[in-house]
């Protein structure tokens, strides 16, 4: 999910047709990003990042969107949205209309409920009282049975499976104490905060503004970044004066290559607006009394890019600290080290530190495949593992191997990579994994709908060494993974906006321990 604000006309910011065919093409990384969902699994991606091609679509693999805002009184808003990867979804002429834009937001999207297709692509765009607006949602409410039953007998019609819509929808309700002639739309974010408490990040669309949102758990990442001069963007003497606009993403990676640079993390709670004339803080909703904010771990283990910055620290670092922490509670005896890139090449790396064994290279991946744990069925994960990785046989031929993977979910894709290795010479394959095992799925926006499919549930876990064809298996423990990602974080109660019991330090670790950081509705 992404979004552009800025004093400019957007077709200062699209590349020419050419470049933007050229920007698609060149730029195949397909390194992680994260989800969220309709129950759905978006990405701010807006336009910046979707211009920037694949910067921020790595959460959202089956459908991109973006709306676009003139910012005049009564505003035009432009859509475009397309089913599959940004560079399918739209095309040059396509983004031509977006040009006299001068605001806008994005999402790319892949479903882990509701259905696969357009309509249930985002942005949503829906009149209200006082106008049109749009929304971007990332995450999944974990009370929204309950809450399509509630809008549904306001006499409100829901045309799509999507949480988002929902959200859409209650944000269009106007709220007790607003003027008849006068949106209150803090007070309107406030409402839909107390109708659901987690989780989503949001960017609604308004007129000449852009709201950016976090729920008080702060399960979703947001972040705002300035663009800037490009004689500047590397430069520490960028001040708020060189400001040209602001950008919104769930990941701060994707700012650099759009030419913004990091500002800030919208807080939990937090509701932030952005027009031409900056960035500003209106409110902080407080979690109920005593409870911690539910940041999801899994985005340092998995989904975010290694160099997006969450809590103050880089991912790059945390992941890092993992690898470590493995190495002193998973040591074994072994030739080198190496990694299922790319995720868990840091890990990999801080394993290599902290035990004294040399790191080296054991598979090229290939960059023109998409993520596997994120395709939707068993089958296209199945062929991405086949199509993914090749041997680097002169690296590890009569060695054993310390393989480190970032996480394993169900067991596709470590199986057929050990064989790989072990049929190009390996003499053993120790698979050491810088995350616990995941036991529990995810209501919050991440694809792991069911028990059954987690191979940490299923008999074979018993021997998962021999099922999956490795010498041994081991884990890094909850407490291990808790450490390594807080012992970095910075004290956020420094920060005069936020309030101390805002500030406090808390992680989701729901997939891993099954302790959902609220009640879940159904």
């Amino acid at each position: 999910m992404a979004s552009v604000c800025s004093p400019l006309p957007l077709s200062s910011l699209l590349p020419h047709p050419v470049d933007f065919k050229l920007r698609v093409q060149g730029n195949q990384t397909t390194e992680p990003v994260r989800n969220s969902h309709v129950t759905e699994n978006s990405h701010m991606t807006g336009l910046s990042c979707v211009l920037r091609g694949r910067a921020g679509e790595e959460m959202g693999q089956e459908s991109a969107g973006i709306v676009t805002s003139t910012g005049t009184n009564p505003p035009i808003y432009t859509t475009l949205k397309g089913m599959g990867l940004v560079n399918t979804a739209f095309k040059a002429e396509d983004l031509l209309k977006l040009r006299n834009g001068n605001l806008g937001i994005g999402h790319t999207r892949y479903s882990t409920t509701g259905i696969s297709e357009l309509q249930n692509c985002q942005p949503f765009v829906v009149d209200t009282l006082h106008g049109k607006i749009a929304v971007a949602h990332n995450g999944e409410l974990v009370n929204a049975s309950a809450l399509r039953k509630k809008v549904m007998r306001h006499g409100v019609g829901l045309s799509t499976s999507s949480d988002s819509e929902l959200i859409t929808q209650l944000l269009a309700l106007t709220p007790p104490m607003e003027e008849l002639d006068t949106p209150d739309w803090v007070a309107r974010i406030k409402n839909l905060m107390t109708e659901t408490p987690t989780s989503y990040s949001l960017l609604v669309v308004y007129k000449d503004v852009i709201y950016a949102v976090r729920d008080p758990y702060g399960n979703r990442p947001l972040s705002i970044g300035r663009l800037v001069p490009i004689s500047k963007l590397h430069s520490s003497g960028a001040g708020e004066a060189d400001t040209e606009g602001w950008v919104v993403s769930s990941e701060s990676c994707s700012f650099q290559s759009i030419g913004a640079k990091y500002y800030r993390e919208v807080q939990p709670g937090e509701i932030v607006q952005i027009s031409k004339n900056g960035v500003k803080s209106l409110s902080v909703v407080p979690r109920p009394e005593g409870d911690p904010p539910a940041f999801c771990i899994f985005e340092y283990v998995y989904f975010a890019r290694p160099d997006s910055i969450f809590e103050g620290q880089m991912v790059y670092t945390v992941r890092q600290r993992c690898g470590r922490q493995l190495a002193i509670e998973a040591p074994t005896d072994a030739d080198v080290v190496s990694t299922v890139p790319e995720s868990a090449t840091p890990a990999a790396l801080g394993y290599a530190q902290q035990s004294g064994l040399p790191y080296v290279e054991v598979l090229c991946k290939n960059r023109y495949v998409g993520r596997t744990f994120i395709q939707p069925n068993t089958r296209l994960r199945q062929l991405g593992v086949a199509k993914k990785f090749g041997a680097l046989t002169d690296n590890f031929a009569g060695k054993r191997v310390v393989l480190i993977d970032d996480s394993i979910v169900r067991g596709n894709t470590i199986s057929p990579i050990i064989k790989l290795l072990k049929e190009a010479g390996a003499t053993e394959v120790h698979i050491r994994v810088a995350s616990p095992p995941i036991r529990f799925p995810c209501y919050m926006g991440i694809n792991i709908p069911t028990k059954e499919e987690l191979i940490a549930n299923r008999p074979e876990f018993e021997d998962i060494a021999g099922y999956i064809g490795a010498t041994s298996v081991r884990y890094l423990s909850v407490e291990g993974l808790v450490s390594a990602v807080q012992g970095g974080i910075e004290s956020r109660g420094k920060d005069e906006r936020i309030s101390t019991k805002t500030a406090r330090i808390g992680h989701c670790t729901a997939c891993l321990t099954g302790k959902y950081p609220v009640e879940l509705e159904w």
